[in-house]
This record gives C-alpha cells, structure tokens and sequence, in this order.
C-alpha cells in the first residue's frame, strides 16, 4: 500500500496573503480559507494542494525542501514573479540554467528552463 500525496504546507507570517500569492502564481484556486489556514489547489477535487498555517517565527534560513516550477518561457515566468512580488536569492547555484526565487515571505523556489525534448 502507498500513500497520496495530499498537500504542501507552508509556514507564513500572514497565511492569507501568502495563500493568494502562491494560487495567482501557479494558476490554483483557494479551496478553504478559516483562521488557522488557507489552502490552494489546482481545482476543488484534485490534489496536491498547499497548505499555508500561521506561524509566529519569522524564517531565518533557506528552505530544506523548496518547489521547481516549469513554464514554457522562464524569462517571462521570472519577470511576472518578479512584478508579483518575488525576488531573486543566491542559495549558490552559480551558472544553472534555472533561477532561484523567494516569494514574499522569503520561501525559496526554482524556475527551471523549458524541458528539452
């Protein structure tokens, strides 16, 4: 037997905006929104979702376990990020072809390059 993957969670400082920010970046819907959290998904019924709980401590070093994301165009991908809020980091990847990102909370992601072939 395995198991499914049903959901990211995400500490944030402010679930709400974090929540928002990360579904109008991956195109996903938020699916419940209550106090202690907000969670996105691509739509209602499929999974994986994030899941974004408050948390009081702000984050203080880079993330253990971050997203890659693959658009078509990285360089606009990387410029509309960029305009959403998100700012370039160096975690030392040196010359990758993909660039590193923190969302507005300093969570560390990937954009990678279009997948060849």
């Amino acid at each position: 037997m395995t198991s499914v993957w049903e959901s990211l969670t995400v500490d944030a400082s402010d679930p709400a905006r974090l929540a928002r920010w990360w579904a109008e970046a991956l195109g996903y819907q938020i699916v419940a929104e209550r106090s202690d959290e907000v969670e996105i998904r691509p739509a209602p019924d499929r999974l994986p979702g994030m899941v974004f709980v408050p948390v009081r401590d702000p984050k203080t070093a880079k993330n253990r376990l971050h997203l890659d994301l693959r658009p078509a165009d990285q360089e606009a991908e990387v410029e509309r990020l960029v305009d959403m809020g998100a700012r370039h980091v160096d975690v030392g990847q040196g010359g990758a072809d993909w660039v590193v990102l923190a969302d507005p909370e300093g969570n560390e992601f990937c954009v990678l390059s279009p997948r060849k072939g």
